[in-house]
């Protein structure tokens, strides 16, 4: 499970430090790609296996599933950490979640997500007080 929020820089070939509570989980292996928000994912090898076992089961007729596998399938990058725990970001995704060298890293669960740090901080602010306020039971049985 990946928890929390890291503040790490790029180094100047777009190379990221994952945090060290999330090496393990990735050492054996992972995959970078487009996320929501214009942030990039980051999940496990195992994790994203079972996500392209749900893709499968998407209806071929469906353009919308088409157009999602693409995107999603078509920015993905698999690589293993080196022995520092550092991954490069292709310059593809890092020109599409606009990161510059300040990043944030952030667990959600069962992916890791890279944000540009002056986006995620502007996120963040603006969806924290609809979070504290929901009413509303959003996702059954969580609370």
């Amino acid at each position: 499970m990946f928890l929390g929020t890291y503040e790490p820089r790029l180094d100047d070939k777009g190379r990221l430090i994952l945090p060290a509570k999330f090496r393990d989980q990735l050492q054996g292996g992972l995959v970078m790609t487009r996320g929501q928000e214009h942030c990039l994912y980051i999940f496990p090898m195992s994790e994203f296996e079972s996500i392209l076992d749900n893709l499968r089961q998407a209806p071929m007729t469906s353009k919308d599933a088409r157009t999602y596998t693409r995107v999603f399938l078509s920015g993905a990058n698999d690589q293993i950490p080196d022995k520092q725990g550092r991954v490069t970001i292709p310059a593809s995704l890092r020109q599409y979640a606009d990161l510059g060298r300040e990043v944030a890293v952030i667990g959600s669960g069962t992916r890791v997500e890279v944000w540009d740090l002056a986006k995620w901080n502007s996120y963040l602010e603006s969806n924290e007080s609809e979070f504290a306020d929901r009413e509303d039971e959003l996702i059954p049985g969580l609370f």
